[in-house]
């Protein structure tokens, strides 16, 4: 897909791609560091997947200006976006906030900016992998 095509899709489409490309991320990540027991991976891709988890990534990219204004603009569109699917485990703001972080994964796969992609996963593997003293 060129750039102008998924320029066209709506926040809801990209964040749906973005977060079957994420899990693969997760996925990729947690098998590489030799965790296989479906418990085990369950446990330490929910400290990724998770909406919570997800809006603590997009804050710590805020915080450091991490984004490009260009993917700021697409992580809006997905937070915006309206669906019909609610949170289940989560506020409503952090469901929205996790939104948008998958449509930037979605824009990003979709218009094949792989090197920014690698980018972004190591970040948040940086954020995920190094809790802050509040959180351990």
């Amino acid at each position: 897909m060129n750039k102008q095509q998924a320029a066209l899709l709506n926040g809801i489409a990209l964040a749906y791609i973005g977060d079957g490309v994420y899990e693969v991320f997760v996925r990729d990540y947690l098998l590489s560091k030799g965790l296989t027991k479906p418990a085990q991976l369950q446990k330490h891709a929910t400290q990724f997947v998770s909406a919570k988890a997800q809006a603590k990534i997009f804050a710590a990219m805020e915080a450091v200006g991490f984004l490009t204004e260009e993917e700021l603009n697409y992580f809006k569109r997905g937070r915006n976006a309206h669906s019909k699917t609610t949170a289940k485990n989560t506020d409503v703001v952090t469901y929205r906030i996790s939104t948008g972080f998958e449509a930037v994964i979605g824009i990003l796969h979709l218009t094949h900016q792989e090197e920014r992609l690698q980018e972004l996963w190591k970040f948040c593997v940086k954020v995920i992998e190094n809790p802050t003293p509040e959180e351990k």
